[in-house]
């Protein structure tokens, strides 16, 4: 994918998703926080952050001691989760505007990564799992939501603004995506929860929640 398709990409999903900043709708395929169970003094990070609700909640768990990032590209959900964080007197939390890609934190800083919905819009997953093992502490754990496809998803539909908007037009199989996490070095890579394909376009799709840790010890 060239860098103008990249970032037409980038342009749609920052105003599909800066227009429902505001909305009550959901904009999760999975419950990764929820099995993620981060514990007091962790740094925890959150791929594709929206609203920030997941964010506040592990600045809550984690305490004083700990610290919460969000990570998302969407000027109207940065704005909405940073005033969100303001009024509540969350101060161990931190939204940033960034790619997956290139994350703006530094080797073996947190303890948790969690994403919903969110890996599969990037144009680069390869890229993506080996920042997550980058900033991930030696011990440190991901749990991530995310859309996989039972075939290839036809060219067609990749910048498609319907298929973009409901999370599959970047999905890749199973057996890559799986694949790309044993590449990127991580280990007891399990599937916490899948659900049954259901039909897209031509092809179809299912969700999951899968989680892994970096190999090492907790002190990273």
């Amino acid at each position: 994918m060239n860098n103008k398709i990249k970032y037409q990409q980038i342009e749609k999903i920052n105003a599909r998703y800066s227009g429902l900043a505001n909305d009550n709708c959901c904009l999760s395929c999975g419950q990764a926080l929820n099995l993620a169970e981060p514990v007091e003094g962790e740094v925890c990070v959150d791929l594709g952050s929206g609203r920030g609700t997941d964010v506040i909640r592990m600045a809550q768990t984690v305490g004083v001691k700990g610290y919460a990032y969000g990570i998302d590209t969407s000027s109207g959900m940065l704005a909405k989760a940073r005033n969100t964080a303001r009024k509540m007197g969350i101060q161990n939390a931190e939204f940033l505007d960034s790619t997956f890609e290139s994350l703006p934190l530094r080797d073996k800083c947190a303890d948790l990564v969690i994403s919903n919905c969110s890996i599969n819009h990037a144009s680069d997953k390869e890229a993506v799992w080996k920042q997550i093992y980058r900033i991930l502490k030696g011990g440190g754990r991901f749990v991530v939501s995310d859309i996989y496809s039972t075939a290839p998803v036809p060219e067609q539909y990749r910048n498609d603004p319907e298929a973009v908007a409901e999370c599959w037009a970047g999905a890749v199989t199973k057996e890559e995506y799986l694949n790309t996490l044993q590449l990127a070095g991580f280990s007891n890579i399990r599937i916490l929860e899948e659900s049954a394909p259901y039909d897209k376009g031509e092809i179809q799709v299912s969700s999951f929640t899968i989680s892994g840790t970096r190999p090492g010890c907790c002190c990273g």
